[in-house]
């Protein structure tokens, strides 16, 4: 009795969400062009952070090195960023990352993503009506791109290369004159990469910080005009515009003043005030207010339309899902959005805040990665239950007879042996290599989990040749090839999409591999207040959503025979197989 209690709670725990993709019922306005989505998605990732950012992880962490910070930030985000798009290509609905989850490897993964999220955007929010946000929104995002253009521009005509080149000697027998937070052994060895690889990998995990806010796109789903085509363009090409201002920014500031010189406070404007255009701080302020107005404009739609999908669904209280009549917002979403931020603005500092950032939106991206590389590979697609339950009530005997036929025949031909894990003969996929993906990710991302971690806490015995570490360390690495290239062999869906994530399986495991690695740079303190934040979302979902779920109540239904699962038909998944 208990096995067969803790048998329903696992497929519980599993059941993945059928979405009607026929359907454009929507409680939303369809108001967001594709313009709206690129400035939606600029301005809130280029926030006030790129004109404080650069000169504390410069100073601090990376000197001139910052643009190569920048650079692996910017990569761990764009491949995130694609496969964003392609989820938002097959499933324009709101929700981002935690729908993409429910419909690929089960509810409490969806649960685990969508609370990770909510605690990622927690910062000050405001419910406007969307059409009257995204006016203003274009408009703060437009003269930020303007100041941000002219310092970029003013930087280079007066930087000097020479501060991209200073030696330890000349650091060691000069006569600095250096501020009183730093000594000769806190500005490192001089050079371009003055703090060494480690220095690098650190800042980039700072300067990851500086690209959160573009999947706040992926969440208007039901709110653009053309979302399988607005969503894709605009999250690649508000990535490589914040990219650029970053790029650039960092670059113009350490050519002008020593990284070593730099203030943390207000970097820009003293660095103006060094090379001789002291009124050029008038200009920063406008491009920082106006950055920071677009950022937080940018930041009311992400959380409540989180919160929202999340309580339409059954996983948190459905009083949350309430829409204003008037400005077509989820504004009881909105209301407790702030309420929480408030509430965790007062218990933690601005620092633990913007590492419990970090690591729930890493974990998200980690997330919509592993579903992009599972969905690819599987045999059903994301097809509406009203279009399944039509073909099952309008199609003649011969077509379900023809179907039913080849279904059994693909049965009883599948069998798992070495030529199927290799060299499987069909060239569309199966329910039987559908199952070995998922089995596949789920080792892959294990494997990719010790690796970072012994890269991470065993790099001094690398350094040093440790035979036995090296050893663990290629161990480790043939077997994630071994099971990359099975999935690599695994035959592909071929279904015609606006966006499809190029390379598959290397982007996306390329993908996981940066964002944890990211994510093991931070502290251990960080990682305890996110166990207590998921223990807290545990207990509502384990006492609330588990139990009020909608797919929970729609399956006990008589009609609930004809909604199997998304991309899965016929194949009963256990709870192992599919914990990604």
């Amino acid at each position: 009795m208990f096995e067969g209690k803790m048998t329903t709670v696992g497929k519980k725990l599993i059941r993945r969400r059928m979405v009607d993709l026929s359907s454009e019922d929507t409680r939303f306005a369809h108001c967001l062009s594709t313009l709206d989505l690129i400035a939606l998605g600029v301005g809130s990732t280029l926030g006030a952070g790129v004109y404080m950012l650069a000169g504390e992880v410069a100073k601090e962490m990376a000197g001139p090195s910052i643009v190569l910070c920048f650079l692996v930030a910017a990569l761990s985000s764009v491949l995130a960023g694609l496969c964003y798009a392609e989820f938002g290509a097959r499933v324009p609905k709101t929700g981002s990352a935690y729908l993409y989850s429910y419909v690929t490897v089960g509810e409490i993964w969806a649960f685990t993503t969508g609370w990770s999220l909510i605690l990622s955007y927690v910062i000050v929010l405001l419910a406007f009506g969307v059409s009257e946000s995204a006016l203003v929104n274009k408009i703060f995002t437009a003269v930020n791109l303007v100041v941000l253009g002219f310092v970029i521009i003013a930087g280079f005509v007066k930087g000097d290369i020479r501060n991209w080149q200073i030696s330890e000697d000349y650091i060691n027998h000069s006569h600095l004159d250096l501020p009183d937070d730093i000594g000769k052994k806190g500005i490192g060895s001089g050079g371009f990469v003055p703090f060494g690889l480690e220095g690098i990998l650190t800042g980039a995990a700072t300067c990851f910080y500086a690209f959160v806010g573009f999947d706040c796109i992926a969440t208007t789903g039901e709110e653009a005009r053309n979302p399988q085509r607005s969503i894709p363009i605009g999250i690649i090409v508000s990535l490589l515009i914040c990219f650029v201002a970053y790029f650039g920014v960092s670059a113009a500031l350490t050519l002008m003043v020593p990284y070593f010189l730099l203030n943390k406070e207000s970097p820009l404007p003293e660095a103006f005030k060094a090379v001789g255009w002291e009124p050029a701080r008038y200009a920063i302020a406008v491009g920082s207010l106006c950055a920071l107005s677009a950022s937080l404009l940018g930041s009311m739609f992400p959380m409540p339309r989180v919160i929202y999908a999340m309580a339409e669904d059954g996983l948190l209280f459905k009083c949350l899902s309430h829409i204003n009549p008037r400005t077509k917002t989820p504004l009881s979403a909105t209301i407790a959005s702030g309420f929480l931020a408030a509430v965790t603005a007062l218990l933690f500092d601005l620092k633990d805040l913007v590492d419990l950032m970090s690591i729930g939106t890493l974990l998200a991206y980690s997330l919509v990665a592993v579903c992009v590389l599972i969905l690819r590979y599987q045999s059903g697609q994301l097809n509406s239950p009203k279009a399944m339950e039509m073909l099952e009530l309008n199609g003649n005997e011969e077509e379900r007879a023809i179907t039913n036929l080849t279904a059994a025949s693909d049965q009883q031909k599948e069998t798992l042996s070495l030529a199927t894990l290799f060299n499987p003969s069909a060239d569309t996929p199966t329910a039987l290599s559908g199952c070995i993906v998922y089995v596949c990710v789920s080792v892959i991302a294990a494997l990719i989990t010790v690796i970072c971690v012994v890269l991470t806490f065993k790099v001094t015995a690398l350094k040093d040749a440790s035979v036995g570490w090296i050893v663990v360390l290629v161990l480790l690495l043939v077997a994630l090839l071994i099971f990359t290239i099975i999935v690599w062999m695994q035959p592909q869906s071929n279904t015609r999409l606006n966006f499809k994530v190029p390379f598959l399986p290397l982007l996306p495991i390329f993908s996981i591999f940066i964002n944890i690695l990211l994510m093991v740079q931070l502290s251990a303190g960080t990682w305890v207040r996110f166990a207590v934040w998921m223990a807290l979302g545990f207990m509502i979902y384990f006492g609330y959503g588990i139990r009020n779920s909608v797919e929970g109540k729609n399956a006990e239904e008589p009609c609930a025979t004809v909604e199997k699962p998304l991309h899965h038909p016929g194949l009963d998944l256990s709870p192992g197989a599919a914990a990604v």
